[in-house]
């Protein structure tokens, strides 16, 4: 009989309008146990979580109720951290297993991670972050890094003045910071294009706006809003590199997304972006990490790379050197496999 589990996420995972980490990783996740022989029972749960409304939670008590004592279910630490009521006298008869895409850091999470049967989280950071924040048994918290699919490497311009963005746009991402160290570089020759959602923070993407008229940049940094598929890897395949102005992350999948096509990464060092950047097999940081909220050094490491060609061919040489070591999702789907066995056990 073939393996099975119950898979509890939200309900915007497939949504094309609001692209994250989180959703791309259920999805895959999904896909690799299906493709291992697990027979992957998908529930959908509705609501804004981890904000979620009484008939939100309703929806996601019903599904426990339903699975049967011993059952397997892994939960989406969206939902999961966020309904200590629903998950915790669940987890008295279910096997549960959460995956913390992004720690809540609060009492709720406390309450559903030591009621959890095993953790998995998506760093060694935010592994890490969880044992020290709830002293958990660290015996049932796994790692289970995100992969990344192989892509075409990117040509890349002789200027390096191609930069990309990638990201919702919310202040935890970054972007005002991203635009005060462009202006900045403003007498340098450069464009800017920045991928992300714009319908999370509307007040935060309107001030960002005024920021760009303000510092006359509207015209070199456009906003092009949620892109996926094709027109997701046209807009890597014409960047020269990834700029990663980023507040809080506990891996960065973008990071890797843009290693993949062998393109350098100018990133904040926040959570876990060391680990995914990594180095290549010389040892050689793919990139430049600068201190969070720092917006004069990520200037500076604009600054190099927009005016050092050799600085721009070392890193294209680590970039290229990390692209081949980087890990596929079949890994990851190995990893949350032998949780999910364990759990049984």
């Amino acid at each position: 009989m073939a393996p099975a589990v119950t898979m509890v996420v939200p309900d915007a995972v497939g949504d094309p309008r609001r692209p994250s980490g989180g959703n791309t990783y259920d999805r895959r996740v999904r896909q690799e146990l299906a493709a291992a022989g697990w027979t992957v029972d998908l529930q959908l749960v509705p609501g804004d979580w981890p904000r979620a409304d009484p008939e939100s939670r309703l929806h996601l008590a019903a599904v426990l109720a339903g699975s049967p004592d011993g059952a397997r279910v892994l939960l989406d630490g969206l939902v999961a951290l966020a309904a200590p009521e629903e998950v915790v006298p669940a987890s008295d008869r279910l096997r549960t297993v959460v995956l913390v895409h992004m720690p809540l850091g609060d009492e709720r999470e406390t309450a559903v991670l030591r009621s959890a049967t095993a953790v998995v989280t998506t760093s060694r950071w935010t592994r890490r972050w969880l044992l020290s924040r709830h002293r958990l048994d660290p015996s049932r918290v796994h790692v289970a890094a995100p992969g990344v699919d192989p892509a075409p490497a990117a040509v890349g311009t002789p200027e390096g003045g191609a930069l990309l963005c990638v990201g919702a746009v919310v202040p935890a991402k970054g972007q005002e910071l991203l635009v005060r160290a462009l202006g900045e570089v403003a007498d340098l020759r450069w464009r800017c294009v920045c991928v992300g959602s714009q319908d999370r923070d509307p007040a935060y993407v309107a001030g960002l706006r005024a920021t760009l008229r303000a510092a006359g940049l509207g015209d070199r940094v456009e906003l092009t809003g949620p892109l996926t598929g094709a027109r997701l890897a046209a807009a890597y395949a014409a960047a020269d590199v990834l700029v990663h102005p980023s507040r809080t992350e506990t891996y960065g999948m973008v990071l890797t997304e843009a290693l993949a096509r062998g393109l350098p990464v100018l990133a904040c060092d926040v959570g876990g972006v060391s680990e995914a950047v990594g180095t290549a097999p010389d040892g050689r940081l793919p990139g430049v990490l600068t201190p969070a909220d720092d917006p004069v050094a990520l200037a500076r490491s604009l600054r190099g790379w927009l005016t050092d060609d050799l600085l721009r061919r070392r890193l294209r040489a680590a970039a290229r050197g990390r692209r081949v070591e980087l890990a596929g999702w079949p890994a990851t789907g190995r990893q949350v496999a032998r949780v999910l066995e364990e759990v049984a056990a």
